[in-house]
């Protein structure tokens, strides 16, 4: 968990030898300093000092050793994927951006494949657009490509049926742009999403079996995290009552799953009547209404505390998309296509556009979040919960998306 933490199972990221070495040095001392703790608190499971600090060296050593063997055989066998983009339009222009903006060494665009005769020779991005009619068979062979991913913006009578069956039954994966803009970004790409995609597609399911180990866990961790949490919620209690003016807890009414609302709690971390001149509006960084302790308890999650009881009422979970306010939610459903779809599963204190994506005060980034909203309920599972919780403690470790 610890590793996983450090960023050390982290395979998009190109991380220098020194920086991974840093990286396995701080882990191996937090869970010394984590055993020490553990022994100290259950002495008759104490190792020997001399086992104990034999074991952390070896296995420092093995582990660094291992990771460097690791990056010697990944560069020698290459697994890089080599990737055409069939089309030649601005949708097929984004996919390759969003290949380099990702910075996955696992692919890489070779070309793009033009369906008429005058966009062969030339260039998108500084890549060459192939004759897809006369020569994308002889440079799928010559460049070994792996997949062809299809992105027309426009399908109806032109779509290259036997120009990518011939592909298809050389070896060469054929995969659809919302397939692999999900796979390779975390997110469902909304941008001309067609209905179908989302109505034939797998997932989208929450089993009964889920639901019920899910609220079990919600109940059972939201009552030991307020138990454990209670000395820490006192002293914010009190920090808040002297730093400013007002009630400690803020409770504004939010929506919730099927579009019910509900009043959600949380440690005030702004004046009182922050709104009372501007309305609604969304917090900005470094933003003038946010108190001393606000600034705090934002940075550390806090203030997010007090949501175990909505948790234990059976308003929120654990994991799942951010609650927003009416307000916005008339807004944004007016202006981003699919936006209700994200409230078909329960809000959560944290959930997977929390933790990949920084916090969003404008329309671009609620549709960015809506994106990796819907990755989320689409690919839902236990597995997927489990991850976004050990990257939400990666996050409030690190304070990033804080505001």
């Amino acid at each position: 968990m610890i590793f996983f933490i450090n960023d050390l199972y982290s395979t998009a990221d190109q991380i220098s030898l020194s920086n991974i070495i840093l990286r396995i040095i701080i882990a191996f001392s937090t869970c010394s300093l984590a055993l020490a703790l553990f022994y100290l608190a259950f002495p008759s499971l104490e190792l020997s000092k001399g086992l104990f600090l034999y074991t952390i060296l070896i296995s420092l050593i093995l582990i660094t050793f291992w990771r460097v063997v690791y990056n010697w055989i990944m560069g020698k066998i290459n697994p890089t994927q080599r990737i055409i983009i069939y089309g030649t339009g601005s949708t097929a222009g984004m996919i390759a951006t969003a290949v380099a903006e990702e910075g996955n060494p696992k692919y890489h665009v070779e070309g793009f494949a033009g369906e008429y005769i005058e966009g062969h020779g030339r260039k998108i991005m500084g890549l060459k657009i192939f004759n897809a009619q006369k020569d994308l068979l002889k440079v799928v062979a010559e460049k070994k490509i792996n997949e062809i991913v299809v992105a027309l913006s426009q399908r109806r009578g032109i779509f290259p049926v036997n120009i990518l069956l011939n592909c298809k039954l050389r070896g060469v994966q054929v995969i659809d742009l919302p397939d692999f803009y999900e796979k390779l970004t975390g997110k469902i790409l909304i941008k001309d999403l067609r209905p179908s995609w989302l109505i034939f597609s797998p997932g989208f399911k929450q089993t009964s079996a889920y639901k019920v180990v899910k609220r079990v866990s919600d109940i059972m961790f939201s009552t030991l995290a307020l138990i454990l949490a209670a000395p820490i919620m006192l002293i914010t209690a009190i920090l808040i009552k002297l730093d400013s003016p007002g009630q400690v807890l803020f409770k504004q009414q939010r929506v919730g799953q099927y579009g019910r609302p509900f009043i959600l709690m949380k440690f005030r971390s702004m004046q009182c009547g922050a709104e009372e001149e501007t309305g609604p509006v969304w917090a900005q960084e470094n933003d003038c209404r946010i108190t001393r302790v606000g600034k705090i308890i934002r940075k550390l999650r806090i203030d997010e505390l007090p949501q175990m009881i909505n948790v234990l009422k059976g308003e929120m979970s654990f994991v799942g998309p951010r609650p927003e306010r009416p307000y916005f939610i008339d807004k944004l459903q007016q202006r981003i296509p699919y936006y209700t779809q994200r409230l078909t599963v329960k809000p959560g204190i944290t959930g997977w556009a929390a933790v990949k994506f920084q916090y969003s005060s404008n329309i671009e980034g609620a549709v960015e979040k809506l994106q990796y909203d819907l990755y989320y309920i689409k690919n839902i599972s236990l597995f997927l919960d489990l991850l976004i919780i050990l990257k939400t403690i990666q996050v409030i470790i690190t304070g990033k998306g804080s505001r």
